[in-house]
């Protein structure tokens, strides 16, 4: 049978045009299959990639957490070195308080500028906790004073310490009632009723001494305005006994032998006369009830009125105590304290707000201009005069100290190219002699804390290079 050329070519046209298209086909499939595992193969890569990094990042924190553990230990070194006989260590050639490199990582120790000048970028050092105001000890007059602080809220903080409260605060709206004992942390003042972050904390955010380019007042101002968590402490306690457990001379009940031979041993000028007068102060012959000094101020002044002189008195004040207490809890020391907390601590005393402020800024410009003469209060009387209110108001009590015993170390490290960041402070005690940590809290939850130059020169830089 004869097939026609017509029908013939269009069945060859047919048959190579289905080829085409099944092959068409199979390329279209065969491209998908590559696109998709090139996809897939995209995919896990990018998924390695951000898995490299989280690893990075992970073994930067495991570095800087360690390296954190290592600078606590180098704190408790340098105090242990350094802070006898309640002396403030500071940032100094010997006592390396920024950028110290450990391993890969590097740590610093977030401070606090004495001089209380704003700055932008924190200062590097310890923080002394006999700075600041014990929220076990003070009153409410001088809590009153603080910044922001509002007497309600004061009352309030004496209220949640003492046995027997006796305002009524509405604590079971909030799920628990008033501890009635001791603060036993700083943290503890967000219990308290009325407590709230502004008053707390400010617009110091990241809690390191600073106002940083996120930290705004509510106002848009520029000026730093910390919260109360800058001045107070539950932590100042200062021992009435040697490093050897000796118990120092109570020069209330000590004898006129027990004064010379004090001042003998100690080097100071005229010791007969001086422990005769002294003795017959505080024992007035003409009267069966002692003068009794009611804290080194006090005896301090009736020294330097009986003739000794500053350099001498600080011979002795390392020796001397005024109770027979084991420990003194609450002095503040004036070599460390703010202008705000001496304010506060002068007007809760019933000084007036302008000579207050007054003797505050006097106390830090002279300590600023003579940092060799701080050895002992007596600096206070020379630098405020034995007739100024806030002497004589000083004189009443037992407020003022120039030891410290209780430190904080504010620890902040990074890894490897500015990585792992990580913040923990720690608060040490060495009221017993041997360094010891008595808190912990990790801060890191509060964000970069070292400033933009620390940021710029181990973050930025060496992230890029």
């Amino acid at each position: 049978m004869k097939l026609s050329k017509s029908k013939f070519s269009s069945a060859g046209r047919r048959g190579n045009h289905g080829g085409v298209t099944e092959r068409a086909s199979v390329l279209v499939i065969v491209m998908l299959i590559a696109f998709g595992l090139i996809s897939i193969a995209l995919y896990f890569a990018h998924s390695m990639t951000f898995e490299l990094r989280a690893s990075d990042n992970r073994a930067s924190g495991l570095v800087t957490e360690q390296a954190i553990e290592g600078a606590a230990r180098y704190v408790s070194y340098m105090l242990a070195t350094y802070a006898t006989n309640g002396v403030m260590p500071t940032n100094n050639s010997e006592f390396v308080c920024a950028a110290v490199p450990i391993g890969d990582a590097h740590f610093w120790l977030i401070g606090r500028d004495p001089s209380g000048t704003p700055s932008s970028d924190p200062s590097f050092g310890l923080i002394d906790e006999g700075s600041k105001l014990n929220l076990n000890t003070v009153n409410t007059n001088v809590l009153s004073y603080l910044p922001n602080m509002t007497l309600d809220f004061a009352d309030a903080i004496v209220d949640w310490r003492n046995s027997n409260s006796t305002m009524s605060l509405d604590y079971a709206s909030l799920g628990y009632a008033a501890k009635e004992a001791p603060f036993e942390t700083v943290d503890e003042l967000r219990l308290v009723y009325g407590a709230n972050m502004d008053l707390l904390v400010g617009n110091d955010l990241n809690q390191n001494g600073v106002m940083d380019a996120n930290e705004q007042n509510v106002d848009s101002s520029s000026q730093w305005n910390p919260g109360l968590f800058e001045y107070v402490t539950v932590y100042t306690r200062e021992p009435n006994f040697h490093s050897d457990g000796t118990l120092l001379t109570n020069v209330n009940s000590a004898s006129d032998q027990d004064l010379q031979t004090l001042f003998q041993n100690a080097g100071v000028s005229n010791p007969s006369s001086l422990a005769a007068s002294l003795y017959e102060n505080i024992h007035p012959p003409t009267s069966s009830r002692p003068n009794s000094c009611a804290g080194l101020m006090d005896f301090c002044v009736r020294c330097k009125n009986a003739g000794m002189s500053s350099a001498d008195f600080a011979k002795i004040t390392s020796n001397i105590a005024t109770s027979t207490n084991a420990y003194i809890y609450g002095r503040v020391n004036v070599n460390t304290a703010s202008a705000t907390v001496l304010e506060a601590l002068f007007m809760g005393l019933n000084v007036d707000q302008q000579t207050a402020l007054g003797a505050a800024q006097s106390l830090v410009t002279y300590r600023g201009q003579n940092p060799n003469n701080l050895a002992s209060i007596a600096w206070v009387v020379d630098a405020l005069g034995n007739s100024s209110p806030v002497i004589q108001a000083l004189q009443r009590g037992d407020y003022i100290t120039t030891r410290s015993f209780q430190f904080t170390a504010d620890i902040a490290a990074i890894g490897p190219y500015g990585r792992g960041y990580r913040r923990v402070k720690f608060i040490f005690d060495t009221s017993n002699g041997t360094p010891k940590i008595i808190y912990r809290q990790d801060l890191t939850r509060l964000g970069w804390a070292l400033g933009e130059k620390v940021r710029e020169t181990w973050v930025t830089q060496r992230s890029n290079g």
